[in-house]
């Protein structure tokens, strides 16, 4: 074999690797293309009480928020993930929704129109307890991606009655239209504080 034949040949056999990994990479889902980016995506603030009085009004609603920040630059879907509030489990699930790189997206209790950087609950109740709560968000497979928590520390949620630390009822799972039994929330007019990174 001559000295040209044997460029020739590596050449081709590189254009064979070139064009197999291409091929592979297109075979991807893009669930799986975007599964490594995952762990870039976190809680970035959280604004758990409302400024101003909680009077319940939409507007009031609307400036409880939760912020997701997507610190790569690859667009990661969101769909089937998870936002939680854990002590009675209200969840919002993302439906359709790509996060681009370097985004963030402010997910609202109350109703609004979905934008790229809004999304709305469509809640008519306060979702994030003002004294102390945790905010989880989980991927579509229900691995926890990212949580912000605030509050008093050492306080035990609940017994085993299902009370929580001064003896009220633990209401459990949260509809859309709950009847906001449990949520502590000021109504001192203080209000506007955030849990942030």
């Amino acid at each position: 074999m001559t000295a040209s034949s044997s460029v020739t040949a590596r050449r081709l056999a590189a254009a064979a690797l070139a064009a197999g990994a291409l091929v592979g990479a297109a075979a991807l889902p893009a669930s799986a293309a975007d599964r490594s980016y995952r762990e870039n995506v976190e809680i970035s603030d959280v604004q758990y009480n409302s400024p101003g009085w909680d009077n319940g009004s939409n507007r009031s609603l609307n400036n409880e928020w939760v912020e997701i920040t997507n610190n790569s630059r690859h667009r990661v879907n969101l769909d089937g993930w998870r936002l939680t509030e854990d002590r009675r489990g209200v969840t919002y699930t993302f439906s359709d929704f790509t996060l681009g790189g370097y985004q963030t997206v402010r997910v609202h209790t109350g109703i609004g129109r979905d934008t790229d950087r809004d999304l709305f609950q469509d809640r008519r109740n306060y979702v994030w307890d003002n004294h102390r709560d945790i905010a989880t968000l989980r991927d579509d497979e229900r691995r926890v991606v990212d949580s912000a928590s605030w509050g008093e520390r050492g306080h035990r949620w609940d017994d085993d009655r299902g009370r929580d630390a001064w003896g009220r009822d633990n209401w459990g799972r949260d509809d859309r239209d709950n009847d906001n039994r449990g949520h502590d929330h000021d109504h001192d007019g203080r209000g506007h504080d955030h849990f942030r990174r």
